[in-house]
């Protein structure tokens, strides 16, 4: 009898229902559930099947504000979703108190995660920003012990100095007598890339250079970020069958990757041949040698022993934290600096009072100690400042082991992404107060004039708890040393009507570069 009904009840539909009445009661269900989530969710809209991505779509060209007033809007924290199937959803966020939770106090519940890790593992393997749990906490501390020794912190300060004068310096004045324009950003790339090369890997890749030669591996290296990137904007049913089959953007990452594995590998070898052959890499000062050689006293215990895969991996690793973080954190410094005349004057000011006070004749070819750099207070302002207003990282992702709540009272179900936005954090008056947008270098000094730190939850820029930055005195050193020579020498005038905005990437890259001439002083 059920069945008849049934049967009888299809039937009627197929013979008065239409595809119009079917179509027009979808299109009816798509408008509810669009108006349902309009005044029910607090963030962007969430689109049936798409979730939040037609909105990031429509964005796309200025989505780092886009994400800011979104969250300004919400009160600091939202939801969001992917598209159905893709399995990406979770909560967006820019309230101090949520991260000081998720970095610090339940850091055992919010690590990078598979949903980050499964996307970069074929660029930085297991290599310390791609790992989580015991083998992050060995590398963290084997680096640690090596970057704060005085042999390093020695070595890295004189590898500095020694390329800021023998090539950037020499490369600035020739562009200078050219008369031409050209992009600090990319000079400061190539300026990073030989530096972190030469402080932690003992190699210097020439990028350099008067001539400014097309090396292979950065190239490779920064299209192998920029595709890994993609990953994370595509569901894993569109990115995996691309890459097992080699289409589109996954075949062009194939390659980038290959060329950055084989770099590191190369290294590696030659340097693991040396010590085969000498016993020992004492002679060597860089990051990589003193690592090499200290896990060689391990070789006994097998437990405390890495593999050349480790120490590759522990490269690409390095390599992607110092060249990139550093060269966009002075691109946006000069850029800032350029439009703000009065901070120019004070920095210039700043730097010619600590030139003052050395003992004899003032030197045509200024060198600067480590302790003039620590004088030099209101510079540390300003890049500080500029790092609120332009982080280098501008969104940082955790993934929820277990089911959570969050300070503000949101609820983070297991396996949810939680993605905190730097960037949105710099721009927010809750946090910042009304003077949020403004490049204020005096925000950061206090009434002795001396340079006062912010909570490390407040200003996320190196990271939090756990995780903070190993190499924060590097990079702060590296940016005040190409910062203090250069405006020494030169003031900065960028091209008149060239648009800089930023660019959606891991890293705030400006989209058009920084086109601008020096002027000497």
């Amino acid at each position: 009898m059920t069945r008849k009904l049934l049967f009888c009840a299809v039937d009627w539909l197929y013979a008065h229902i239409s595809f119009w009445d079917i179509g027009e009661a979808l299109l009816g269900v798509f408008i509810f559930s669009c108006m349902h989530q309009k005044f029910t969710n607090k963030g962007p809209m969430l689109w049936p099947l798409f979730g939040i991505i037609p909105s990031m779509i429509v964005h796309r060209d200025n989505i780092y504000n886009w994400a800011t007033r979104a969250l300004v809007k919400a009160g600091g924290t939202f939801h969001y979703r992917g598209v159905l199937m893709g399995g990406a959803y979770g909560i967006a966020t820019a309230d101090p108190s949520n991260i000081e939770y998720m970095v610090k106090t339940n850091f055992k519940n919010f690590p990078k995660g598979k949903y980050y890790r499964e996307r970069f593992l074929d660029l930085l393997g297991d290599g310390i920003f791609n790992a989580d749990g015991e083998l992050w906490k060995e590398q963290r501390q084997m680096a640690k012990s090596q970057m704060h020794s005085t042999r390093f912190m020695e070595y890295s300060f004189q590898t500095m100095q020694d390329l800021v004068h023998e090539k950037l310096l020499k490369l600035t004045e020739k562009l200078v007598k050219s008369g031409d324009k050209f992009d600090l950003q990319e000079v400061l790339l190539r300026f990073t890339l030989d530096n972190i090369c030469t402080a932690a890997l003992g190699v210097d890749p020439g990028c350099l250079s008067l001539d400014l030669p097309e090396v292979p591996f950065a190239k490779a290296f920064e299209e192998a970020t920029e595709f890994s990137l993609f990953r994370f904007l595509f569901p894993p049913f569109v990115w995996k069958p691309m890459k097992l089959f080699g289409l589109g953007y996954e075949r062009r990452l194939k390659e980038a990757i290959e060329i950055v594995r084989n770099f590191a590998q190369k290294i590696v070898t030659e340097r693991r041949n040396k010590l085969n052959s000498l016993g020992s890499l004492n002679d060597q000062s860089d990051l990589l040698s003193r690592l090499m050689d200290t896990n060689e006293n391990f070789k006994q215990d097998k437990n405390k022993q890495f593999s050349d895969k480790f120490f590759i991996d522990f490269c690409i690793s390095f390599i992607l934290a110092g060249r990139d973080t550093t060269s966009v954190a002075l691109a946006w410094f000069f850029w800032l600096v350029h439009k703000n005349p009065k901070v120019e004057t004070k920095l210039f000011t700043e730097i010619q009072d600590i030139i003052a006070q050395r003992k004899g004749k003032h030197q045509d070819n200024v060198k600067f100690t480590v302790e003039e750099l620590k004088k030099m207070v209101y510079l540390q302002a300003a890049l500080s400042e500029s790092l609120r207003v332009y982080p280098s990282v501008p969104v940082e992702m955790k993934q929820a082991m277990e089911d959570d709540l969050l300070p503000d009272g949101t609820i983070v179900k297991k396996g949810a992404r939680v993605v905190y936005s730097i960037f949105s954090m710099g721009r927010m008056e809750s946090i910042w107060g009304k003077d949020c947008l403004e490049f204020k270098p005096e925000r950061w000094i206090n009434e002795e004039g001396e340079f006062v730190s912010e909570n490390q939850f407040k200003y996320a820029v190196f990271n939090g708890g756990p995780r903070l930055c190993i190499g924060k005195k590097f990079g702060y050193m590296q940016m005040k040393m190409v910062a203090a020579s250069i405006m020494l020498r030169y003031s900065i005038k960028v091209v008149e009507g060239h648009n800089v905005v930023p660019k959606v990437s891991t890293t705030l890259y400006m989209k058009n570069g920084l086109n601008l001439r020096f002027l000497k002083r």
